[in-house]
């Protein structure tokens, strides 16, 4: 299997990502434009990926596992989140993304020299065979 897309299977979870952020400025939210904002941001970081339903699932699963872990607190339908408590979380996910992006930059100039390996300047693999 491609290392490549190994590494973008592994990639840090942007949906988490931007929960946390979002609700880490201890603003109280209804479920609805907690998600339509998180929803924005994913789409200006071109991040939005599996559809609306889906990403409104993920986000609530990942709402009341903030819940349950106490970096949100609910009362009656708003949430609210604790920023004390979150950054721990959050410092684990930037942690997590920097991990990533050294790999990836760790390995970019192998596949780079991989993929010139043999070729001419605009013509195509280059064939040693003499005529």
């Amino acid at each position: 299997m491609n290392k490549r897309l190994m590494l973008q299977r592994k990639g840090p979870d942007a949906l988490t990502e931007e929960l946390v952020n979002v609700v880490s400025n201890e603003v109280e939210f209804e479920f609805k434009p907690l998600f339509t904002l998180v929803y924005a941001n994913l789409r200006a970081r071109n991040a939005a990926h599996g559809g609306e339903e889906m990403l409104r699932l993920r986000l609530y699963e990942k709402l009341q596992w903030l819940v349950q872990v106490g970096g949100v607190e609910k009362t009656g339908k708003t949430y609210r989140g604790n920023s004390m408590k979150l950054r721990p979380i959050l410092e684990l996910l930037v942690a997590k993304r920097c991990r990533d992006l050294i790999e990836v930059a760790r390995l970019a100039p192998l596949e780079a020299e991989s993929t010139d390996a043999g070729l001419g300047s605009d013509r195509g693999p280059r064939c040693n065979s003499q005529n």
